[in-house]
């Protein structure tokens, strides 16, 4: 172990023992021995164990601590620290501008354990509620974090809208549109994509020198048919070459694993051959059946539903005529009711639906009671000013940690509707979390049941929870489940959404808006749902305001 290595250690076990607001001396005399470590002219590892103590700055509790570290490669008091401080919290240390203090705040006051939970308090407006984060932390964090996740190699779909037109524009102006196409994971529409996939109808050796710049791409992979690049975002650019049939190859680069197997033990005798044309239509117009779109690619049982005509008509980003699940000022929003109001007028909806947090969620300055009424008569206003669009007065009523909801029932039964989520104690195990689940979905006053899991994409990974106990008792309650089209969220997932419509289940694609510009998350729920199959007639925030009106009164 060299010198670096062992400042390293010490470095971070500093940093930690700041992390959990422990004694400040010692942080400090390990802070101050790894910048001497890291200075020394000469390697630790050689130097003889007795003239260790004698170094200045190394003493004889840090001399100890390095002898164990060149005898058996760790530190069991770093050991101790990391094994009790959560990876996320860890991986702030990552983020520009969050020092050990912060990130104690962070853990211990804001009970913010990984990144995705603290780029969703940003995202909420959360952190200027403390100390020592201003507007301007609050907004430089997202950047840090999303830097950091781009490192990674992962990158959210709503993440790449922005680079994909530029990689797709820049492959198109030096080959060619017609020997361009997307395909794979973000054709697919996938929720979380680590490659961007085109098919380029070109080879390996003419398209290599198009990517000699000045600031060449790391090329990672090739083989005879695909040229595999990173690009300098952390992101991959897979390139499958070499073809001459624009729609045989985009069929068979599109589709994942599962279903082009089934595809082509349903259709042995298909020759890709006789295809013409720049689209994959071609493949199922030479079968004489209806054409699978991308995002349903993904199992067997959809080509038996093309077969038979039973293919849904998907929902549409268009087919949207309200916002459901909403936050405003009165807690942890953006924006004023009434703006976020005007601002679904302009975009020619027809209510809101505003959900607040609940008193529970005092990170969010939830309301409680007193304040629930001040509420409820500013709507009255801004419906009377605002009439024929309607403002529907709601709440995101914490599901408590015995599954109960936060207010007594004439609380509740003041609101049009009640959305019960879980934002607490979310290590649970899937028994208990099916117990809370259950009790939340029995009570008389829960509409909608909330981001099902509590899992953020690329973060957490949310309770476990048995989806078909849940859908199933959703069912027999008459409540609708949410897709919440956060792009963090995306949560009920979609591999769940036949099995829903099969029990005849509402479902509803929610932005949980936090502010007007998070009204254009609806897209990225509705994008998702898609691959699930959801058409507008099965999606609560299609209603129009008469829809929705009548099917309040329908509990």
């Amino acid at each position: 172990m060299d010198n670096n290595a062992i400042a390293d250690n010490f470095s971070m076990l500093a940093r930690l023992i700041d992390i959990h607001g422990d004694n400040s001396f010692k942080s400090k005399t390990y802070a101050a021995a790894a910048f001497t470590i890291e200075k020394l002219t000469v390697q630790l590892a050689n130097t003889p164990r007795e003239k260790l103590f004698s170094i200045k700055g190394i003493g004889e509790s840090t001399g100890k601590k390095v002898v164990e570290l060149l005898e058996t490669g760790k530190l069991e008091i770093l050991d101790e620290y990391i094994k009790n401080t959560p990876p996320g919290v860890i991986e702030m240390l990552n983020i520009k501008g969050l020092g050990p203090k912060k990130i104690n705040t962070i853990w211990k006051v804001m009970e913010i354990d990984s990144l995705g939970e603290l780029l969703y308090a940003c995202n909420e407006n959360r952190l200027t509620r403390f100390k020592g984060f201003g507007e301007t932390t609050q907004k430089n964090i997202p950047q840090g974090i999303e830097f950091y996740f781009s490192n990674q190699g992962y990158f959210l779909y709503a993440e790449l809208e922005e680079i994909f037109p530029q990689v797709e524009n820049y492959l198109k102006r030096i080959f060619t549109s017609e020997k361009v196409h997307i395909t794979g994971k973000y054709r697919r529409q996938e929720l979380v994509i680590e490659e961007l996939e085109f098919v380029v109808l070109e080879s390996n050796a003419v398209i290599k020198p198009k990517f000699q710049t000045a600031q060449p791409p790391e090329l990672i992979h090739e083989t005879e048919n695909s040229i595999q690049y990173k690009l300098k975002n952390g992101l991959k650019l897979h390139l499958y070459t070499g073809g001459n049939n624009m729609a045989a190859e985009l069929f068979r680069t599109t589709g994942n694993s599962d279903f082009l197997t089934a595809f082509t033990e349903a259709f042995p005798d298909l020759s890709f051959n006789s295809l013409k044309g720049e689209s994959d239509k071609a493949v199922f117009e030479i079968l004489d059946m209806p054409f699978i779109p991308p995002c349903l690619r993904e199992e067997k049982a959809i080509i038996d539903k093309a077969q038979k005509g039973q293919l849904p008509a998907l929902i549409q980003p268009e087919d949207i005529r309200s916002v459901i699940h909403s936050h405003s000022n009165w807690s942890d929003g953006a924006n004023s009711i009434g703006e976020m109001a005007e601002e679904c007028i302009r975009k020619g909806l027809e209510y809101l639906v505003i959900s607040d947090h609940s008193k529970t969620a005092a990170y969010a300055n939830g309301l409680k009671e007193d304040r629930i009424a001040e509420q409820h008569k500013y709507i009255d206003v801004i419906n009377n000013k605002l009439s024929p669009f309607k403002v529907f007065k709601s709440i995101e009523s914490d599901i408590l940690n015995d599954g109960s909801l936060d207010y007594s029932e004439n609380v509740l039964k003041t609101f049009d509707l009640v959305i019960a989520s879980v934002h607490s104690n979310l290590g649970m195990t899937e028994e208990k979390a099916n117990q809370r689940l259950l009790k939340a979905i029995e009570n008389p006053y829960t509409r909608i049941l909330g981001h099902m899991t509590g899992r953020l994409l690329l973060s957490r990974n949310g309770y476990p929870v048995n989806h078909k106990l849940i859908i199933d008792a959703c069912a027999a309650n008459n409540v609708v489940v949410e897709i919440n089209a956060h792009p963090r969220r995306l949560d009920m997932d979609w591999r769940w959404v036949d099995y829903a419509l099969q029990k005849g289940l509402l479902l509803s694609i929610n932005p949980d808006a936090h502010s007007t510009d998070g009204f254009h998350d609806v897209k990225y729920g509705v994008l998702a749902a898609q691959k699930g199959g959801l058409t507008k007639e099965h999606n609560l925030s299609s209603f129009s305001l008469q829809q929705f009106t009548k099917w309040l009164k329908s509990k």
